[in-house]
C-alpha cells in the first residue's frame, strides 16, 4: 500500500500506536496533548527526526544509511 501523501495519515498513527506497548501509546498521547499537536504529527516528527536528526517531518525526512548517521 502506498501512501497519498508525505504525512502519517490518522488512521495509520492508531493503528502503529494500538501496536506499541500501554506505556509508550500514553506517553505519546500525553505528549501530543500537552503541546496540543495531533499524535499523528508527534508519532511522524519522532520518526522522521530518528532517521535524520534535521528533519521535523517526512516532507523535509531524508533519511541517512547507517554508515552516513555514524559519519554525521
Amino acid at each position: 500500500m502506498q501512501a497519498q501523501t508525505e504525512h502519517l495519515s490518522t488512521t495509520a498513527a492508531h493503528a502503529f500506536l494500538a501496536a506499541l506497548p500501554e506505556k509508550i501509546q500514553r506517553a505519546l498521547i500525553t505528549y501530543a496533548e500537552e503541546i496540543d499537536y495531533p499524535v499523528e504529527a508527534v508519532l511522524e516528527s519522532a520518526i522522521a527526526g530518528f532517521l535524520n536528526h534535521d528533519s521535523i517531518s517526512f516532507v523535509d525526512c531524508k533519511p541517512m544509511t547507517g554508515t552516513e548517521r555514524m559519519a554525521s
